[in-house]
This record gives C-alpha cells, structure tokens and sequence, in this order.
C-alpha cells in the first residue's frame, strides 16, 4: 500500500477536475489548485455533475458524495497548496513552457519527500524532470477523460526515476481503481494517446479540409460499436487540450495540415467560448448531444437524398 494520501492536483481543467474528484471519492485527501480562479469555479461547478455521474454510473450513495466533497480542497496559492502534499500531480495546459514554469515555481514550496508526477498526454517526463529539483521523485502519470469508466493510468519513468517513486505512484493508481499501464520506454503520447492524437487528428482534418460533417466522421466511427466518435471525444477532453497538443505538435514537426487544425479549433471553438463538455458546447451541446439519440445512426427516409446529392456534386456542377 502506498503513503500517498494527500494529493494536490495542479490544473483544474477538464481532467485535473476528474483527477481530484475520483480521487477524493477513493478515499484521498484533495487539493486542487490552479492559478486562474475562474477555472476553479467551473472545476467546482463539474465536481457537481459528477456527483449527479457517479450515482447513475457507479451506484454512489449520497453518503459517499458527501465524503467525496468533504475530501476536496481548492485554491489559487500554490504554497499552501502543495505544503502537506504526498503526491503532486501537474495537469497543466499542453504547452512546455507553461509546465516548466510551474515546476520551477513550485520546487522551493514542496516538503522533501513529496513526489511528483505529470500528467501530460504528450510530453516526456524527461522534459521537466531536472526543473523539478527532485528528479529521483518524478515520473508521468497520465490518465484518460472519464476517469470513473475509462479507468487506466500510464506508468512512464524518465533515466532518473527512483523505483520507490514508481512502485509508490503504481500503488496510489491501482488504490484508485486505475488498471495501470506500465509503458516501457519514453514515448510521446505514452500509449493511448500514440493512437489517439492521430485518430483526432486525421478527423479533424476531413472537417478543417470540408471533405465532411463532424457528424458524418463520427458515424463512420460509431458504426463499429463504439460508444463515443473522435468529435465526441475532442469535447470530452475539451478543446483547449486539443488544440494545444495539435498546435504544438504541428509547430514542432512542421506539420503545416495539423497547425491548420489547431487554428480550426481556435478560431470555431476557443474564440467562441466553446470549450467542449466542460461548457456545454463543443462540436456538441449538452447534455443532450446528437451523437446520443437513436436517430444518429438510423436509416434515413429516402427524401433526403437530393439534399445529399447537392452536397456530393463538385462545386457549380449541375
């Protein structure tokens, strides 16, 4: 069994939120911390949904609930919020400098046995672990949207992880009801997002090319039984992630089609205040999206199809 029973989530966007929450519902004392107390307030306000979630899905009792909160800490002063912590977990926006600069900040605030482990979807543990000041402490875990279903967290040490921190953090996932997921070198995007970025990615491409509807891309998909299509799964994880990773990455390969999808998802969905599922408006609304109904996936009545017609003819074809 592991010591880590005081956790710190640093972030609380889309995932830091779930973090914090399943965590404290597993029986862990919580502190969420982001810098932008905005953010706090929606991280707040989705810890009531998921309440209302983990009675429908998990069987929760309002008793469990109500421990779960009675768990749970926020705040925008980081050294009070990593003073007593076990374990620190950063779940900060997808972008290098903006996690260094935390780790930088928060090194001189941590007791000296804390551990630390990033949640990055894309990034290498190796890539911070010296602006840590605690190397040895450091490794990645990273955990997929929709924790309490999706219940996997990769394991990923970088050259100077400790096998203490590993088999400590390995011990506070399974405690959580992680299945985890030992992956055994460095690898960007661990291992589900090694396929994951590229399915988004290769989706919103069709959308940002006009080649197809974010409906009809996620028909394709949802047809081989999947509960949930890549448009659906961009909302999920919120398209501030999406397209800081799509952003980034096209930046750094000179991938000039995934740049233009990051600017896609800027422009038609951050501009607007559409953050995906964290505001009730992505590629769908909620809590009643599209892809959900029956409908979606029905046949349609044959007098569509001139207006489909319409759509497939080349422009000014007649």
């Amino acid at each position: 069994m592991s010591s880590l029973d005081r956790l710190t989530v640093l972030g609380a966007g889309v995932l830091g939120g779930q973090i914090a929450w399943h965590s404290a519902f597993k029986g862990k004392t919580v502190t969420v911390y982001d810098v932008d107390a905005d953010a706090i307030d929606r991280c707040m306000a989705a810890h009531d949904q998921y309440a209302a979630l983990y009675k429908a899905d998990l069987g929760a009792a309002d008793t469990d609930i109500t421990a779960t909160r009675q768990r749970l800490r926020y705040g925008t002063d980081l050294a009070a919020a990593v003073a007593e912590a076990d374990l620190v977990i950063e779940a900060v926006p997808e972008i290098p400098d903006i996690k260094i600069a935390v780790y930088e900040q928060m090194a001189g605030l941590l007791p000296p046995d804390t551990l630390v482990a990033t949640n990055s979807s894309t990034l290498l543990p190796s890539d911070f672990a010296s602006a840590t000041g605690r190397p040895a402490n450091f490794c990645a875990l990273h955990f997929a949207v929709m924790i309490w279903t999706m219940n996997c967290a990769e394991v990923m040490a970088h050259p100077g992880t400790s096998r203490e921190t590993l088999t400590q953090v390995t011990e506070f996932a399974v405690e959580i009801g992680m299945i985890p997921i030992a992956v055994r070198k460095e690898q960007n995007g661990y291992v589900a997002n090694s396929w994951v970025v590229p399915l988004l990615n290769a989706a919103q491409t069709l959308v940002t090319n006009g080649v197809a509807t974010p409906e009809d891309v996620d028909r394709t998909y949802l047809l081989t039984g999947a509960q949930v299509g890549p448009f659906g799964m961009m909302d999920m994880i919120g398209m501030k992630t999406c397209h800081d990773v799509l952003r980034h990455w096209g930046s750094k390969t000179g991938d000039m089609q995934m740049s233009a999808n990051a600017e896609y998802i800027k422009t038609t969905f951050l501009d607007r205040g559409r953050l995906g599922l964290q505001t009730g408006k992505g590629y769908y609304e909620y809590p009643d999206p599209a892809f959900q109904r029956p409908a979606f996936l029905e046949v349609p009545d044959i007098s569509i199809v001139e207006a489909l017609v319409d759509q497939i003819l080349p422009m000014g074809v007649k």
